[in-house]
């Protein structure tokens, strides 16, 4: 985990793009002293973004799975496709 000063963001800005890019993590600015926010690639910020909706789908299904909603193996769904849409 690195951290920065809101300082460094505003004299090093073109150093910490470099620095995000490569190390691969979220870089942490704080003003006196205090954590104020997170600094990485938009790249990077998409993708977790990405990650983060299908986690809440997952969950989502998981929890319709919990309260007794219909589930279906994968032969049932390959069946039903080919039922409707012809071999598959």
């Amino acid at each position: 985990m690195l951290i920065k000063s809101s300082t460094a963001l505003r004299n090093e800005y073109d150093n910490l793009v470099k620095l995000a890019k490569e190390n691969g993590e979220p870089i942490y600015i704080t003003r006196n002293g205090e954590g104020e926010m997170v600094f990485l690639p938009i790249e990077d910020y998409e993708k977790r973004e990405a990650e983060l909706k299908l986690l809440e789908k997952l969950l989502s299904a998981e929890r319709n799975r919990i309260a007794g909603s219909p589930t279906y193996s994968t032969k049932e769904i390959r069946q039903e496709l080919e039922d409707l849409y012809g071999q598959v």
